[in-house]
C-alpha cells in the first residue's frame, strides 16, 4: 500500500478490484480545504477511463507491473507471434490482444507489452511507423492547387490518405496513435 501522494503518472493500481493505469495525477489544495490527488485512470481489462479522487492521506493498492519489448516476428492463424530480443523467446497473442495495433505491426517491429500480475495487458507501439505503399491510384496531373489526397493500401492491408505524389513501392512514415500520413520515409 502506498499514500495517493505517491502516485505518478505510469503506476499501476488497483481501483475498485481492478487494475488500472494512472494516466494523470493533479495533486490540489483549495483554499483553507484539505488537499486531496485527483487522477485520471485507465481501467486495464475494459479499456475504460475514469476521473478518480483521492484523499492525500488515502492508501492506494499499488499492483505488480512489468514493462518488457518484444519484436514482432509474423502471424498465422495461431495468433501473432512475437520474440523477446534478449532470451529468443517465443511468445503468441490472440486477434484480441493485438485488436488495434495489427494494422502497424511490420516484420522486426519493437514494440512495448505491458505484464500485470503476469499476464499481458496492453501493447503499446512507437509513435510511428514505416510502411510500404502496395498500391495507390496515379494522381491526376495540375490537381495540386490544394493540399489533395487519395486512398493509398500499404502493406499490413490499412488504407490511409496520401498526397498526390506518392507512388507505388514507395516507403510513408505512419503516426500510430490516428493512422494518419506523415511524411516519406
Amino acid at each position: 500500500m502506498a499514500a495517493a501522494n505517491d502516485l505518478r503518472k505510469g503506476m499501476c493500481i488497483r481501483y475498485n478490484g481492478n487494475p488500472a493505469i494512472v494516466l494523470e495525477v493533479m495533486h490540489r489544495t483549495p483554499g483553507n480545504l484539505r488537499a486531496f490527488v485527483q487522477a485520471i485512470i485507465r481501467y486495464i481489462g475494459t479499456g475504460k477511463s475514469a476521473d478518480v479522487r483521492f484523499g492525500s492521506t488515502d492508501k492506494v493498492d499499488m499492483v505488480d507491473v512489468q514493462r518488457t519489448t518484444l519484436e514482432f516476428s509474423y502471424k498465422d492463424h495461431q495468433g501473432y507471434h512475437f520474440m523477446d530480443p534478449e532470451t529468443y523467446d517465443t511468445v503468441t497473442f490472440d486477434g484480441s490482444m493485438v485488436e488495434e495495433t495489427k494494422d502497424f505491426l511490420v516484420e522486426n517491429l519493437k514494440v512495448e507489452v505491458l505484464y500485470v500480475e503476469g499476464r499481458a495487458a496492453t501493447l503499446d507501439l512507437p509513435a510511428s511507423v514505416v510502411l510500404k505503399v502496395t498500391e495507390s491510384a496515379d494522381g491526376v496531373k495540375g490537381d495540386s492547387a490544394n493540399n489533395v489526397m487519395k486512398p493509398a493500401t500499404l502493406e499490413t492491408g490499412k488504407i490511409i490518405n496520401v498526397p498526390l505524389f506518392i507512388k507505388e513501392g514507395e516507403k510513408v512514415k505512419v503516426d500510430t496513435r490516428t493512422g494518419d500520413y506523415m511524411g516519406r520515409a
